[in-house]
C-alpha cells in the first residue's frame, strides 16, 4: 500500500487529519481552472494549480511537515511542465509562462534570466514516483484561443497573461489552504460576497430611488438640469459592447454618479462580475466610497486603499497565508486607488497579484485619468488596453480634461471609436458648464495672499506642497482673519473627512471659510467656493482647481475668478514647474484655457517634452522579450521597482480614537491578523519623510509594533501633542529638521 503524501499538516500527530497532497493539488487546479475560464485560460491555470506543489512529493518535504529543514518545493513543478512541453515552440512558450507561475507561487514571479533559469538547473531531490499515479500527466499547455495578439507588443501581452495565470494560481492556493485549516479548526470562513449578476437588479433599483429623491430635493438650477441630462445620456450608452469608453465631462458635471449608473447597467447587460472604481488619491476615496455605500449598502462595497505594505506582514507558509487573507477584490463593488490598481497590475508578489483575475469581466472606472503620473503612463495605459482587449473588461476613462490617454493624441493610447464617448458633445458641455474665469495674479507671497483673502470671507487657496500650506495657514492665523481652515495630508483620512464636513457646513451657512489646502482638494472633492487662488501648475490641475469654484453655478461668471499665482517664497517642485511651462506654451494659442482644444494642445506639449521613454521610466514595456521561443521576462525587477507615486514616504498611524486604539491593542497581542489590521487602520495614517520618521523614532515619539514580525509597517505615534486639531502631524515640533515639500 502506498504511503500518503501530505500538503499541509496540523499540530496533531494523527496524519489522517492532515491534507493529502493529491487532494490539495486537485482542488487548487479546479479553483484555478474556474478563475482562468474568464479569459480563455482555464487549461493553463489548471496546469499551474496541478503542479504548483509537486515538490512536496519528496521525503525532504514530508520531513519538513514534521519539523524538519525547509526545502524548495516550488521548482519541481516548473521543471516538470518544461519537460512535458518538449520542443514545440507554442507549447514551449506557454510552458515557460506556467513555470514562472509555479516557481514563484510563494516568493513571487521570478525574472526569466538569473532567477528562473538558474533554479531550473538545480539538483533537487527526486520526486517519489507515486505522484504519477495520483496526478494527471497530460499537460498540453496551449495559448488561449480567441486572444487578440498584436505583433508590436506580443511579448508584453504574454507577460501580462503570465501574471493573470499567476493570479488564478495563488488565489486558488490561498483559498484551498484557508478552507482546509478552517475545517480542521471547526471554523466557519465567511469570505463570499454576493455575485453582482445576482443582485444587479436590486442595485439598479436602489440607484434609481436615490436619484429620484435627489432630483426632487435638489434646487432647479441650470447646472442641476444639465447634470440630469448628462446622467441620462451616459446611462443610455450602457448597451454598447464591452471595451474602452471615454466620459469627458467638465468638473462638477456629475461624473461619479453617471459613471456608476453606466457601470451597473452595463454589467447587467453583459453579466459582468464587478465594478471597480479607481481614484487618484487616498484623500478622496472616502468621499466616493461613502456615496456608494449610502446608495448600495455597506455590505456591497469594498473600500481598499491601505498605505501599509501587506507584502511584508509575515511569512509565506500555509498558516501565514491563512492569517494574511489578502484582499482579492471579489466584492461586487470595489473602491480603490490608482496606486493599488496599477501597482497590482505590475506586481510580482502573490499578495498583490492575487486579485488580478478579478479584473477580468469587470467594469473598471478610472476617475480623473489625467492624474496618472507621467513616468508610469505608458505601461499603465498598456495594462488598461490589454484588459479591454483580451480580458472582457470595460474601461471608462472618466475625466474633465480629455484627451489624456486615448489614441491618437497619446501613442499607444486606448483606441476609442467615435461612438465610445459617453458624454453628450463634450465641447458643447464645456461651454454650458463654464462657471469661472481664469486670471493671472502674478507673484503673490503669503502676506499678499492673506491681504487678498481679507476681501473674501469664503475663499480657497491651493498650493503645491504641505510645507507651503502650513506656512500660509500660520500667516492667515497671524492676520486674525476669521474662518481659517487647513487641509493637507498631514491629517489622517478620518480627520480630513470631518474637516470637509465642517467646510461644507460653513459654506452652506454662509459663514467665513478661508481654506488653505494642497492639491488633494482638486480631484473629485465636492466643495464650492466663490473664489479660488491656485499656485502655478499644469493646466489639468488648473482645470481641477477651477472645478472647486462656483461649482453649483450660484454666482455670475464675472465674479467667479480663479487666480493663478507664482509663490516667490515657495517655488514649485521641478516637475510642476515644467508642467506650468507646458501650460504657458498652450496658453498662447487659446483664449479659453479650459476648452477641450486647449487641453489637447497642453497634453501634446507635455508628451512631446517628456518623450516616450520618460513615460515608461521603469522600462516595463522593454521588460518582456521573446527570442527564438525563449522568454526573457523581468517580472521581479518590474515588481520591485514600479511605483505609481515615488514619494518614498513612510506611513505612520495616529491612534486618534477608540477604534484605532482597539485595533492596535489587538494587533499587539495577536488577536487580529496583520492584513485585517492594516485595512482597519487605513484611515488613520499620515505619510512622512523617512528621515523625519527616523528622528521621531530616535526621540521616542514613534514606535514600531512587533518589529520582529512586521518590520517597520506599523509605526505608531506615541507623543499625541505632536498631532494638532487644525494642522495635523507637525513632526517639526519634535525638533526634527526635515523640511516637507510633499506635494499633496
Amino acid at each position: 500500500m502506498e504511503n500518503p503524501f501530505f500538503a499541509h499538516s496540523l499540530e496533531t500527530s494523527d496524519t489522517s487529519l492532515w491534507q493529502k497532497l493529491c487532494d490539495h493539488l486537485t482542488a487548487v487546479a479546479e479553483l484555478a481552472d474556474s478563475r482562468g475560464h474568464k479569459f480563455n485560460s482555464s487549461t493553463a491555470a489548471a496546469r499551474a494549480g496541478l503542479l504548483h506543489d509537486l515538490g512536496k512529493y519528496t521525503r525532504g518535504f514530508q520531513n519538513r511537515l514534521r519539523g524538519g529543514e525547509r526545502v524548495d518545493h516550488s521548482t519541481a513543478g516548473a521543471i516538470e511542465i518544461m519537460n512535458a512541453a518538449g520542443k514545440n515552440v507554442e507549447t514551449g512558450v506557454m510552458a515557460q509562462l506556467i513555470a514562472h507561475c509555479i516557481a514563484g507561487h510563494h516568493a513571487g514571479l521570478p525574472n526569466s534570466l538569473g532567477d528562473l533559469d538558474e533554479r531550473l538547473k538545480q539538483a533537487l531531490e527526486p520526486l517519489d514516483p507515486q505522484w504519477q499515479s495520483e496526478i494527471q500527466q497530460d499537460f498540453p499547455p496551449i495559448a488561449p484561443p480567441h486572444f487578440h495578439w498584436q505583433r508590436n507588443i506580443m511579448p508584453y501581452q504574454f507577460g501580462f497573461l503570465g501574471r493573470m495565470i499567476f493570479s488564478c494560481l495563488v488565489d486558488a492556493d490561498f483559498r484551498d489552504t484557508e478552507a482546509f485549516y478552517a475545517k480542521a479548526e471547526s471554523r466557519t470562513v465567511d469570505r463570499e460576497w454576493p455575485k453582482l449578476p445576482d443582485i444587479v437588479d436590486s442595485l439598479v433599483a436602489q440607484l434609481d430611488a436615490y436619484m429620484d429623491v435627489k432630483r426632487r430635493t435638489a434646487p432647479d438650477t441650470p447646472v442641476n438640469r444639465l447634470r440630469s441630462e448628462i446622467f441620462s445620456h451616459v446611462r443610455a450608452g450602457a448597451t454598447a459592447e464591452c471595451g474602452a469608453f471615454s466620459l469627458n465631462v467638465p468638473t462638477g458635471g456629475g461624473k461619479t454618479l453617471s459613471s456608476l449608473a453606466f457601470a451597473l447597467d452595463h454589467a447587467k447587460r453583459h453579466r459582468l462580475d464587478r465594478v471597480i472604481y479607481a481614484i487618484p488619491f487616498t484623500s478622496i476615496i472616502d468621499q466616493t466610497a461613502s456615496i456608494f455605500k449610502e446608495i448600495l449598502g455597506d455590505e456591497i462595497v469594498l473600500e481598499h486603499h491601505s498605505s501599509i505594505d501587506e507584502d511584508r506582514l509575515g511569512g509565506r507558509e500555509a498558516r501565514d497565508k491563512l492569517r494574511l487573507a489578502m484582499e482579492d477584490w471579489a466584492a461586487p463593488i470595489v473602491v480603490t486607488t490608482n496606486v493599488q490598481l496599477f501597482e497590482s497590475l505590475h506586481a510580482h508578489r502573490p499578495s498583490r497579484c492575487r486579485r488580478l483575475h478579478n479584473l477580468a469581466n469587470s467594469v473598471i472606472i478610472l476617475d480623473e485619468a489625467q492624474t496618472i503620473p507621467l513616468p508610469a503612463l505608458r505601461p499603465s495605459v498598456a495594462a488598461l488596453n490589454e484588459l479591454a482587449l483580451n480580458y472582457g473588461a470595460s474601461i471608462i476613462i472618466c475625466t474633465a480634461t480629455q484627451p489624456a490617454i486615448t489614441a491618437p493624441d497619446f501613442a499607444g493610447g486606448l483606441p476609442l471609436a467615435p461612438n465610445r464617448e459617453l458624454a453628450p458633445d463634450p465641447a458643447k458641455l464645456h461651454k454650458e458648464l463654464a462657471r469661472t474665469k481664469i486670471c493671472d495674479g502674478g507673484p503673490l507671497d503669503n502676506t499678499a495672499l492673506c491681504a487678498a483673502l481679507a476681501d473674501h470671507p469664503q475663499a480657497l487657496v491651493i498650493v503645491n506642497s504641505r510645507a507651503h500650506a502650513l506656512d500660509l495657514y500660520r500667516h492667515l492665523q497671524d492676520s486674525k482673519l476669521d474662518g481659517g481652515i487647513h487641509l493637507t495630508t498631514r491629517q489622517y483620512g478620518a480627520h480630513r473627512k470631518e474637516i470637509l464636513r465642517r467646510i461644507r457646513g460653513d459654506l452652506a451657512a454662509n459663514k467665513p471659510c478661508r481654506l488653505i489646502a494642497t492639491s488633494l482638494v482638486e480631484a473629485g472633492v465636492d466643495i464650492d467656493f466663490p473664489r479660488v487662488w491656485r499656485a502655478e501648475a499644469g493646466l489639468d490641475q488648473i482645470a481641477q482647481a477651477a472645478g472647486r469654484c462656483n461649482r453649483e453655478g450660484r454666482h455670475t461668471l464675472e465674479d467667479s475668478i480663479v487666480t493663478i499665482f507664482h509663490a516667490p517664497d515657495h517655488p514649485p517642485p521641478r516637475e510642476i514647474r515644467a508642467l506650468a511651462q507646458d501650460m504657458a506654451r498652450a496658453r498662447g494659442k487659446h483664449a479659453d484655457l479650459l476648452s477641450p482644444e486647449a487641453l489637447r494642445d497642453y497634453f501634446g506639449e507635455v508628451y512631446w517634452r517628456k518623450g516616450a521613454e520618460n513615460l515608461d521610466k521603469f522600462e516595463v514595456l522593454k521588460g518582456f522579450k521573446i527570442s527564438a521561443g525563449q522568454l526573457d521576462f523581468d517580472y521581479r525587477r518590474i515588481g520591485e521597482n514600479f511605483r505609481l507615486i515615488e514619494s518614498f514616504m513612510k506611513p505612520n498611524i495616529i491612534p486618534a480614537d477608540a477604534v484605532a486604539k482597539d485595533v492596535l491593542k489587538r494587533l499587539e497581542i495577536g488577536k487580529i491578523p496583520p492584513g485585517a489590521a492594516a485595512r482597519a487602520l487605513q484611515n488613520y495614517i499620515v505619510q512622512i519623510p523617512p528621515r523625519a520618521q527616523t528622528e521621531m523614532l530616535a526621540n521616542g515619539h514613534l514606535r514600531f509594533i512587533a518589529p520582529e514580525e512586521f518590520g517597520d509597517q506599523f509605526a505608531v505615534l506615541t507623543k499625541p501633542d505632536l498631532y494638532h486639531d487644525d494642522c495635523g502631524l507637525i513632526w517639526e515640533d519634535a525638533g526634527n529638521t526635515i523640511l516637507d515639500n510633499f506635494i499633496i
